[in-house]
């Protein structure tokens, strides 16, 4: 067969549903798009005004209207840009993905200003037949001597072109709503959907309901400006009182004095901030505005720790803030919201390409014209450009953060219990923030000091090489199976209170222990130890060290009883029974447990998966008894005593209460047997 050779063919009438249905996820986005546009015509103008192709008129002030009418079932939207003429109609919008703004930006493109355009396609128009069965568009180009231009679609591929009515330049387009879609016709819903994707467009952005009422205010006079439409002035009298002088004399006072007020109608309020917190440069900031565009834009009432200031031109336009909130951890869930912006436009929440995924639980705005947005303006196209972007916001959070730490320790210090599951995630998420934040992660010690990991380190290291555990004792390995000892041991504490016996015989012991008690620092550590082979966290109650331990043990015989008596009377025929002698004499039993075992449980309790046996992964609790106190001794000398197997319960659950919540069940039971023997002393 002989080479052929042809173009493709697209069929308008097969391409424009697929545009109208399928082009965009979420049908209010239309709004977006229908402002973009009118910004894009008002940015044109602009442009040319100021290459000095155009002069505005004394009154001009550049706005976008957005008007509903429920009756009518229409909206439309009216801009004060640029305009079109007939031909720039059939050539923008009868032209499927033709854009204006292209076209423009290239035909001025050695004439550059720092307003950027929205546009990039020329798609966004045709959302509007997402939600009308009926477009009109009315529009008068800024060129003298332009005609006026009415346009009308119902949706298919035929159109109508007719001379227009406009008498100002400008366009106005009006979406005849479906049956599906008449709740865009609604006030207060288009409210919703401005404030959601246009809060800060660079272009004022009215809405107001055709043909409503028309609303005043009152003003003092001397607030007057010269758009304001005067219906009233209103002069009011001082307003006076009599009153006690001094001297026991009345007198009239005056307490309020006259004034001069007018009435005006009621001032449009604009939807957008044309010119956000971000767009700024961060010397020109406050605090009290960055607190305050924090409230505004995340609706949080408590005010953020601190926040960065993003403000990058080169390689890439980026500018934005974010923001370190404040997170009570045992209510609140830590997944945050970064809006991303392109030109001032609402792209999405937590697009995960450019925003690291560890700064997700962060709070904050992004806005970087230079974003390569697939055609809906929904998302990115995924390339080297979006991780460049991600690894330059990783960076300027790490320098903060770092800087922070080496010019105000104290602050760093304070915020730290805060910041910490921020860090620690990112730590494990990033391989160059965790890099970077290496020397600036901190743990709080008993005392409640903040020490780096090296400090912890150094601390434990010269304990650690002369310490041997009863695990290691227990345990003779081979010298070809053996495991080389960790060098450095870390101990930590969950829980402040549950642990407080623990935390009394370490720090009774000379040693120390960090506190991590939030969920992220169980991976966090392994996540240490596994970039440190010689290092190790081990709970408080995992083991007993020598340091806690007298020279000796006990004897075989008293080992076998005791073993015996508590695996009777608690009916644990399993149950792990070790016998010591603690230096601390008021500690008559506690529980320890593996830091393998428990790691493996907190695992299975993650996934739900209670059904397993965690012994099967390292075994359960130990029972640590302590033969030098008095309850013990007794047990051993009376073993047939009718008290010893109420003892022996309540040792046994004194000691889980201080390793771990009993359940509901068991403490019932400890709770009546309590009551028991306090019966018992009091006869």
């Amino acid at each position: 067969m002989s080479v052929k050779r042809g173009s493709l063919s697209i069929n308008s009438e097969n391409i424009f549903p697929i545009i109208k249905k399928w082009l965009y996820s979420d049908h209010d986005i239309f709004v977006r798009e229908m402002i973009s546009n009118g910004c894009d015509a008002i940015t044109k103008l602009r442009k040319l005004e100021v290459m000095g192709d155009y002069t505005f008129p004394e009154d001009y002030k550049a706005k976008i209207e957005v008007i509903v009418n429920p009756e009518k079932k229409t909206l439309k939207f009216v801009d004060n840009g640029i305009g079109m003429t007939a031909d720039e109609v059939e050539e923008y919008i009868t032209q499927i993905a033709f854009s204006g703004a292209t076209e423009f930006l290239e035909k001025y493109k050695d004439k550059t200003t720092d307003d950027q355009m929205i546009g990039h396609f020329g798609l966004g128009f045709y959302s509007a037949f997402m939600v009308a069965d009926e477009v009109h568009i009315d529009t008068l180009s800024y060129k003298e001597g332009s005609e006026p231009v009415h346009w009308t679609c119902d949706g298919g591929t035929e159109y109508e072109l007719v001379e227009g009515s406009k008498t100002k330049p400008g366009t106005e387009i009006t979406l005849f709503l479906n049956e599906e879609s008449v709740e865009f016709a609604n006030e207060y819903r288009m409210r919703e959907v401005i404030e959601k994707y246009c809060s800060f467009m660079p272009v004022d952005i009215y809405l107001s309901k055709e043909d409503a009422p028309q609303e005043y205010e009152t003003i003092d006079e001397a607030e007057l400006r010269d758009d304001d439409v005067v219906v009233e002035h209103i002069h009011e009298d001082a307003k006076t009182e009599e009153k006690e002088n001094e001297n026991g004399e009345k007198e009239i006072v005056e307490v309020s004095p006259a004034k001069d007020k007018v009435k005006i109608n009621k001032r449009p309020v604009s939807l957008s901030d044309t010119k956000p917190l971000w767009t700024k440069h961060p010397n020109e900031c406050t605090d009290e505005e960055y607190k305050e565009f924090y409230r505004k834009v995340f609706m949080d009432y408590k005010e953020p720790l601190f926040w960065i200031h993003l403000n990058m031109d080169y390689p890439f336009n980026l500018k934005g803030i974010l923001y370190f909130p404040k997170i009570n951890t045992e209510y609140d869930s830590i997944e945050g919201t970064i809006k991303l912006y392109n030109n001032q436009v609402f792209i999405a929440d937590n697009i995960k390409e450019v925003i690291p995924e560890f700064l997700l639980l962060l709070k904050g705005v992004i806005d970087c014209p230079d974003l390569p947005l697939n055609v809906s303006r929904s998302a990115l196209q995924n390339d080297g450009f979006v991780r460049k972007i991600s690894e330059y916001i990783t960076k300027k959070v790490a320098d903060k953060l770092t800087g922070m730490c080496k010019t105000d320790r104290e602050s760093y210090e304070k915020y730290w219990d805060d910041i910490s599951p921020f860090i620690k995630f990112g730590c494990i998420k990033d391989t160059k923030f965790a890099e970077k934040m290496s020397d600036y992660v901190l743990f709080k010690n008993l005392d409640g000091k903040y020490l780096t990991l090296k400090d912890c380190i150094e601390e434990n290291k010269a304990a650690e090489e002369s310490e041997k555990t009863a695990e290691t004792e227990e345990k003779k390995e081979t010298e070809e199976n053996a495991e080389e000892k960790p060098s450095t041991v870390i101990y930590y504490v969950t829980d402040e209170v549950q642990q407080s016996q623990y935390i009394n015989m370490f720090k009774e012991a000379g040693k120390d222990a960090v506190i991590l008690k939030h969920n992220i620092d169980t991976p966090f550590i392994s996540h240490l130890e596994q970039k440190d082979q010689n290092l190790k966290f081990k709970r408080i109650d995992a083991d007993l060290t020598d340091e806690l331990r007298e020279e000796g043990t006990a004897d075989e015989e008293t080992v076998k009883s005791l073993t015996e008596l508590f695996r009777k009377n608690l009916n644990k025929e399993k149950l792990e029974v070790r016998v010591e002698k603690l230096k601390n004499e008021n500690v008559a039993a506690m529980i320890t447990l593996s830091e393998e075992s428990r790691r493996m449980q907190d695992m299975m309790k993650m996934y739900n998966m209670y059904g397993m046996d965690s012994s099967m992964f390292g075994g359960g609790e130990t029972l640590v008894l302590n033969a030098n106190h008095p309850l013990v001794k007794f047990i051993v000398d009376n073993g047939e005593a009718s008290q010893v197997p109420v003892i022996c319960e309540q040792l046994y659950d004194l000691a889980m209460l201080s390793h771990k919540q009993l359940s509901p069940e068991e403490m019932t039971k400890f709770v009546q047997r309590s009551n028991e023997i306090l019966l018992m002393l009091a006869k």
